[in-house]
């Protein structure tokens, strides 16, 4: 996942599409400058409470320069080609919206319950179906999702802390796992203190190893930014990923 809290990030925009962008990356906590000649009220009003930075006129050459995302969200393709070209040829990700061609990165919808998120993307060739998967997922997940895995968390570094060998481990994550999730109704239930306690006694007198022969790192994930037609995909720029 992207850590966008106090990035710089451009939409050039003002429209509806361009709104959608707004407000999902004022969520996540991006420094936010919008380009557009007129703009929606919503944008208006997030602007005069200092929300954002709005710049009302047109795109110009060179307006991409400083920012770690650059979003183009206009009605004209010929302005979105040429901001999408020139973030491109600045190494900088950048995203048209209903345009999969001039991406070379894609925002999946996400349906987040705590620290526990899920992301649903096509590859920007059907959003339509990507909105509707979210709206079924949310409704589906429910907020003691939440509780579920803070407390998944927590048994994950009781875990680490015995320095067990990996088999052992998975064999723990697993008993967690089958113990807390019902798949067929996806639901989940925080395990009482005593349940954690009958799962980890046993090991208590394991010999322990060091935290890379045992515990797991991590959860594998990678962010990797394709190559769209036209160029290189650029380098992730540093301090931008956060997995």
């Amino acid at each position: 996942m992207l850590s966008l809290r106090g990035r710089p990030a451009l939409v050039v925009g003002g429209g509806e599409v361009a709104l959608r962008k707004v407000e999902g990356l004022l969520a996540e906590g991006a420094r936010l400058t919008v380009i557009a000649p007129e703009t929606v009220g919503a944008i208006d009003a997030l602007a005069r409470r200092g929300s954002l930075e709005l710049r009302r006129r047109c795109h110009r050459a060179g307006d991409v320069a400083g920012f770690a995302l650059v979003f183009a969200a206009t009605d004209d393709r010929g302005v979105n080609s040429r901001v999408f070209a020139e973030a491109r040829d600045a190494g900088i990700w950048v995203n048209v919206a209903d345009d999969p061609e001039l991406c070379t990165f894609y925002l999946p919808a996400r349906v987040q319950r705590g620290s526990l998120q899920l992301a649903i993307a096509s590859e920007g060739g059907a959003p339509f179906v990507v909105r509707r998967l979210r709206q079924l997922l949310a409704r589906r997940f429910g907020p003691e999702w939440s509780e579920w895995v803070e407390a998944a968390a927590r048994f994950r570094q009781a875990v680490r802390a015995l320095g067990l060998p990996r088999a052992a481990v998975e064999r723990l994550h697993d008993a967690f796992f089958a113990a807390t999730v019902d798949g067929e109704r996806l639901r989940a239930r925080v395990p009482r203190a005593a349940e954690l306690e009958a799962w980890l006694a046993p090991h208590a007198d394991e010999a322990p190893h060091s935290p890379d022969q045992g515990a797991d790192s991590g959860d594998g994930a990678a962010l990797v930014p394709f190559a769209p037609r036209g160029g290189p995909a650029p380098a992730p720029q540093p301090g931008l990923v956060s997995l």
